[in-house]
């Protein structure tokens, strides 16, 4: 028998895991919010998805995205339908790769950190923001080690000033996809051992440490083990939870719907793949040549 307190808890929604719906997206995403209703193409379904956005049915839209400008901007509407809705909580990702040939559409990270203070405004309240310096990357390049990883003091020190306190990251995962379009652009990709991703972790460890922040793993079991790591669940129900502006529960459910590291709990992505991202960031799992519906 279906319990009924999991039948009338409101969900969480995701915007989105699958395609930077805010950066690319932003009229369709606020058009589903007036609408309050989604309707897009889930990954091994035939017919779309629809998805019931009414705010007595959300607990807290997620938004995740490298950048938020649309929002800040109100196009569409997008800032006024926001506030529809109890909660928002954002995943803003800054690697310090902005603008370079790894991510040609990203903002530069001077825009990017530029942002901050709207989106705390909007969230309410620092908690409410998860800065993702996700992923780090190295490769080769004139016979020297590159790598985003030298950036994270920066990021730390400008984040920390703002009041946000978690950080999340992992280390590049070099998918099918992505090594094809590593080596179409002829970039050299490294992918370090685990003995060197113990090291680099040490360096964000202490970086965070002085700055007072949290280092949360996404999806890697074996970084969130190491000393000063915690384990990442992106999307917290409990969390969610205690930030709720009326005290409302989340799920605590795991999301059996995500890989088997991932410590998220339950939501419903409303993002689609046919949604191409235009950004085609070189170590992206997504296809950037899918078609938008």
């Amino acid at each position: 028998m279906v319990n009924d307190t999991a039948q009338k808890m409101k969900k969480v929604i995701s915007a989105s895991r699958r395609t930077d719906l805010v950066a690319f997206y932003p009229e369709w995403l606020a058009r589903a919010m007036a609408k309050e209703k989604a309707c897009f193409l889930h990954p091994g379904k035939k017919s779309a998805v629809r998805i019931d956005l009414s705010p007595a049915r959300v607990h807290t839209l997620v938004l995740w995205s490298k950048n938020f400008h649309p929002l800040l901007e109100n196009r569409h509407r997008l800032r006024d339908w926001l506030k529809k809705y109890d909660q928002v909580y954002f995943h803003f990702t800054i690697t310090g790769l902005g603008g370079t040939f790894l991510e040609k559409l990203a903002p530069a990270t001077t825009e990017a950190l530029a942002q901050l203070p709207g989106l705390i405004e909007i969230a309410g309240c620092p908690e409410r923001i998860s800065v993702r310096f996700d992923p780090i990357v190295f490769w080769l390049e004139d016979g020297h080690l590159r790598t985003n990883l030298d950036f994270f003091p920066e990021l730390a020190r400008k984040i920390a000033s703002s009041g946000i306190r978690t950080v999340r990251f992992s280390f590049a995962q070099w998918y099918k996809k992505s090594v094809a379009r590593a080596k179409k652009i002829g970039l050299n990709f490294y992918d370090p051992t685990y003995e060197e991703k113990k090291e680099a972790v040490q360096k964000l460890v202490s970086v965070a440490q002085d700055f007072g922040l949290e280092l949360w793993s996404c999806s890697q079991s074996e970084i969130a083990v190491l000393p000063g790591i915690k384990p990442s669940a992106c999307i917290d129900g409990e969390l969610l939870t205690r930030l709720h502006p009326r005290n409302e529960s989340a799920s605590l459910v795991k999301d059996h719907s995500q890989r088997k590291d991932c410590l998220c709990t339950e939501s419903i992505d409303i993002g689609s793949y046919s949604q191409s991202c235009p950004a085609a960031c070189v170590y992206c799992y997504a296809n950037p040549r899918l078609k938008t519906e």
